[in-house]
């Protein structure tokens, strides 16, 4: 086993690995940006060396800073983690000339499997099955054109580089294809420096079904079963559990046979994710499935592996880059009961699930679950990473058991004033259609208007909402007298913004089932109720402006640079019309009219670096 480890990554991913190594007795040694400086990742390592300002592109995505870290703190191997440099055969390459250990595959896997192009030619070789389309070289505008035509529509167009769901588009039609296109070359070279494209039939019912595989130095390759992924919003997945539902061992033998062949193709060592697409039209079937990519790292969702299989990948992965064998043998590897993790986001499902950035001055996360997170109460969610605060996993003996008390602990998040998906991701576990196992990549798609939409405040949270408000909360001699009244009837009631909606409550309402726990700021009181925040005013509170759509401004959601201005000063827009698009957080946000209007734009054109709350335009309703 290797003596000392630097962890090429942050937050959940470095905690994640440093308490793997720990129990093994490997020493650690973090690297941090001066946004991270007092996270709980750089606490918890052996040893910790600055590497750079807050942007990962002049800290994490510096590779030859986090050699020197190496070296100067004695380090014998690096682990890139899952993000940032752990796709990148150059930066894999130097550590290894750098005569270090590298743990993860060799530079030559990485390359293989890094263009999806070429990684799908080669399985092409390997006889694994591929998705029908278009992987010519000719990036003409006018050639992608043609073949898409060719290909039919929907279509698929997809970043060779990509990964992450970044650089990746659906057309449905014809018109709306060189649109599509410019929008995943600019996002492809944003995300990977490489603007090229590939073309895919788009099935019409796909599931997203992924194969964890490991390979040793000694020409052994197994398979840890499948994850389904399905539960995809806007290709980023929400929720990953294992095994897929509804696969049966005919489907699971062509599966797998066909990841562990392409992990041979190109001699693969350490921890690998080949993932596949499956049309779920007549059920999973072997003949319906092909490959898409191989993602040459450990997944983000390798948790449900580890609950079903009950083993450790990252030791594996200790264990593979000193040069030992696989653990166990293919027939050694039993799968156990179901498990599911849920992605919990910093986002605002409400705004279309924009980032949300702040402070964590209420954070609360479940303990009746495993929980890997990499910020703390009193941290910030910043504006310079991924938004993901935690993943909450789940196992049970079946796979409604996991479900439940994966629903559960999302309801029993507590955020503050940062908000999260947790009651989105409740109610998307608690859906009919999820629970019977009927799902595809369009799942939250088709059903995203309910599910982004909070319930009403309940009568416990009415309730409790009334009681916070109770006069005379100054400790004075009538605190106490909740029941008293002179002439008038033994509750109150009264009319206040709950959860941002007019709401009438009282201190006599009935609390049904638990009490909501209760949150108290200087301007502002909330109450959660599964998963959900219930925000309220108390008496004489003067809350700060708050533009809504219906003002018709335009505000910059967070920190962003202005990519596209779609319409010019004066312009007639109609509801619904991009006017802005906002590239923040490695995504694009476009920005759309809230009704029919006319446009004044706040002096912003492309290029432009705005902060969070700027206006960038206003909107006069045509009529007005």
């Amino acid at each position: 086993m290797l003596g000392s480890l630097l962890i090429a990554n942050r937050g959940e991913i470095a905690r994640r690995i440093i308490r793997t190594a720990r129990r093994l007795g490997v020493r650690t040694i973090a690297v941090h940006s001066d946004a991270d400086a007092d996270a709980p990742f750089v606490r918890e390592a052996d040893a910790a060396v600055r590497i750079g300002p807050a942007p990962a592109r002049e800290s994490y995505l510096l590779g030859d800073r986090i050699l020197a870290a190496a070296r100067e703190t004695g380090a014998e191997a690096i682990h890139p983690g899952y993000g940032f440099l752990s796709e990148n055969a150059a930066f894999a390459q130097s550590v290894i000339d750098a005569g270090l250990i590298w743990v993860g595959p060799p530079p030559s896997a990485i390359t293989a499997m890094g263009l999806k192009d070429e990684a799908k030619a080669r399985m092409i070789a390997a006889g694994v099955p591929v998705t029908p389309g278009y992987l010519g070289a000719d990036q003409a505008e006018a050639r992608l054109q043609a073949e898409a035509d060719a290909i039919g529509y929907p279509v698929l167009i997809k970043a060779v580089a990509g990964g992450g769901g970044k650089g990746m588009r659906k057309v449905e039609r014809a018109d709306d294809f060189a649109a599509a296109l410019a929008s995943c070359r600019r996002e492809a070279q944003a995300s990977f420096g490489d603007d090229r494209v590939l073309l895919e039939t788009y099935v019409t019912r796909p599931r997203h079904i992924e194969v964890q595989v490991f390979g040793d130095r000694h020409g052994q390759v197994v398979h840890l079963f499948e994850r389904d992924c399905s539960l995809q919003r806007r290709h980023q997945k929400v929720i990953e559990e294992a095994p897929a539902p509804g696969m049966t061992p005919e489907a699971r033998a062509a599966l797998t046979d066909a990841a562990v062949r392409a992990a041979k193709a190109v001699a693969y060592e350490g921890a690998g994710t080949v993932e596949f697409i499956a049309d779920a039209s007549e059920g999973l079937r072997p003949d319906r499935m092909w490959f898409m990519e191989m993602n040459t790292r450990l997944q983000v969702e390798h948790p449900v592996t580890e609950m079903i299989t009950g083993q450790d990948l990252v030791e594996w992965q200790l264990r593979v880059a000193s040069g030992e064998p696989l653990p166990l043998t293919q027939d050694q590897i039993v799968l156990h009961g179901w498990a599911m993790e849920a992605r919990l986001y910093a986002e605002n499902p409400a705004t279309g699930f924009l980032p949300s950035i702040g402070p964590l001055e209420h954070f609360v996360l479940p303990d009746t679950v495993r929980v890997d997170t990499g910020v703390e109460p009193g941290g910030e969610i910043t504006p310079h990473y991924d938004p993901m605060i935690a993943k909450l996993i789940s196992h049970g003996a079946t796979r409604a058991t996991a479900a439940d008390r994966l629903a559960r602990a999302c309801e029993a998040v507590q955020v503050w004033p940062v908000r999260t998906n947790a009651g989105f991701l409740a109610r998307l576990l608690a859906e009919p259609d999820f629970l019977s196992g009927e799902v595809d990549t369009r799942f939250i798609e088709v059903r995203q208007d309910r599910l982004v939409t909070p319930p009403p405040p309940s009568d416990a949270v009415r309730g409790a909402a009334g009681r916070a408000l109770l006069p005379a909360a100054d400790g004075g001699p009538w605190t106490a007298l909740e029941g008293f009244r002179l002439n008038a009837a033994a509750d109150w009631s009264r009319t206040v913004t709950l959860g941002g909606e007019a709401c009438r409550v009282g201190s006599g309402l009935p609390s049904a089932g638990a009490v909501p726990a209760l949150v108290t700021g200087t301007d502002t009181r909330v109450l959660f109720e599964r998963g959900e925040p219930y925000a309220f005013e108390p008496p004489g509170a003067q809350f700060g402006q708050d533009v809504s759509e219906g003002d018709g401004v335009l505000l910059a959601p967070m920190p962003g640079r202005i990519v596209v201005v779609s319409v010019g000063d004066g312009d007639r827009v109609l509801r619904g019309q991009p006017v802005l698009m906002l590239e923040a957080m490695k995504m694009e946000h476009v920005l759309t009219a809230p009704f029919d209007a006319i446009v004044a734009l706040e002096s912003v054109k492309a290029g432009d670096q705005v902060s969070e709350g700027r206006v960038l335009a206003r909107l006069t309703p045509i009529g007005d």
